[in-house]
């Protein structure tokens, strides 16, 4: 991930061979040290130490600090033979030295308000426009550990929720009644990972944050109307939209992604057309679609509790230059819908103005044949904005953050 990889992507490739407990030991300690890692840094004084040993003293800290179930000695021992295999016998004692330290005196879980969680930058850059209170707050979103929400997919959402209880497992409603969410029964219990749930090998269901799943309802499409998702994989919301009605051709531009947004159609056991396809190299004929769905890279400033190694990604120069890309894919797409109330959908998981509500500003200043038309209820007045474009703010909606722009080809 250091140089570069996804969390996720790196993470995978790394620990798929693992048994299923050390395999969750593995996701637990990464993800965690990506939100704890500047109060780590702090605690560790990493300006003294070998940029080798970095992430070493880190998952060694975060063992002591935050976990309870990893016994002080193992967290040094396997840290300290960690450190000789990284970097050398010669600093192998240093890293003893300090992690027995940090042992002595760890006790509950560490949390140091006076150190950010996020980049200065970036907390600066959202205090000027939520203020200090939400920003704290979506902070602490962030630093959470999000819940597993689902979507049904083969099976109904009566018979999902049976087949847990069944199992021993709590659900709920999930926010604004998109989806169900999964709930420890006890504090002291644990929640299996979605590959052992119930009905994950029947594929009932999807993971699938709220918020995604809003904005497929947002987009209002009618049913039997033929749909291009320009941007689809993983493929979450192209299933919502063909569970909606639709009929969905789905691509994306990058061929390694094909294969989990293909898995996902064949999962949920829906007809999706799945295809490798550039956006930007016109893959289709003008006007050959109902509606187009451009679910736009971004800087994903809205999962970043659920994809925490984002925040150490992004620069401040990130969202001019998104913004340039999605407004690219924006006008690739807009020949593609069809005239006389053809739709096009503008997406992001961003919070931010730059890469929402300006890119689409821009477009429609350009594109005078298109033009905002906001579906009626389709969602709570709580997540539309003044434009009544879609918008969930995490420290607002408690789900993710996800912005869409629905636009209709006069």
């Amino acid at each position: 991930m250091r140089e570069g990889a996804p969390l996720d992507a790196a993470r995978d490739a790394a620990v798929s061979a693992l048994a299923d407990r050390d395999r969750r030991l593995a996701y637990e300690l990464s993800s965690g040290v990506l939100r704890r890692q500047s109060e780590l840094d702090s605690a560790l004084d990493l300006s003294r130490a070998d940029p080798r040993l970095h992430d070493v003293l880190r998952l060694g800290a975060y063992q002591l600090r935050c976990l309870t179930r990893v016994p002080k000695h193992a967290a040094v021992a396997t840290s300290v033979e960690l450190a000789r295999e990284t970097a050398g016998e010669s600093v192998a004692g240093y890293v003893n030295h300090v992690l027995r330290a940090m042992a002595r005196d760890a006790g509950s879980e560490m949390r140091d308000a006076s150190t950010p969680s996020h980049p200065g930058w970036l907390v600066a850059r959202w205090q000027a426009r939520f203020g200090g209170p939400e920003t704290e707050r979506l902070i602490t979103w962030n630093d959470t550990k999000p819940p597993i929400i689902i979507q049904p997919a083969r099976w109904d959402p009566t018979r999902v929720r049976e087949a847990f209880l069944s199992a021993g497992l709590g659900v709920e409603d999930a926010p604004f009644g998109a989806g169900l969410r999964l709930v420890a029964t006890h504090p002291a219990s644990r929640i299996p990972p979605p590959a052992r749930l119930p009905g994950f090998s029947d594929g009932a269901w999807i993971v699938q944050d709220p918020a995604h799943a809003l904005v497929a309802r947002f987009a209002a499409i009618p049913a039997g109307a033929v749909v291009y998702d320009a941007c689809a994989a993983p493929g979450g919301k192209a299933v919502a939209l063909e569970r909606l009605g639709a009929r969905i051709v789905a691509g994306d531009a990058r061929p390694d992604r094909l294969p989990r947004l293909t898995d996902t159609a064949r999962r949920a056991g829906v007809a999706i057309r799945c295809l490798a396809a550039d956006l930007e190299a016109a893959p289709f004929v003008a006007a050959r679609f109902d509606a187009v769905l451009v679910d736009a890279p971004c800087s994903a400033t809205g999962t970043m509790a659920r994809h925490p190694d984002a925040r150490w990604r992004l620069r401040p120069d990130v969202f001019p230059r998104a913004a340039a890309r999605q407004t690219r894919l924006l006008n690739a797409a807009a020949p593609l819908v069809r005239k006389s109330g053809g739709i096009l959908i503008y997406a992001t998981c961003s919070l931010e103005l730059e890469e929402n509500s300006a890119v689409v500003e821009d477009f429609l200043s350009r594109n005078p044949d298109f033009t905002r038309t906001p579906p009626s209820a389709a969602v709570p007045a709580a997540l539309l904005t003044a434009a009544r474009d879609f918008q969930s703010l995490p420290q607002r909606h408690g789900i993710d953050g996800a912005y869409a722009a629905r636009l209709v080809r006069i």
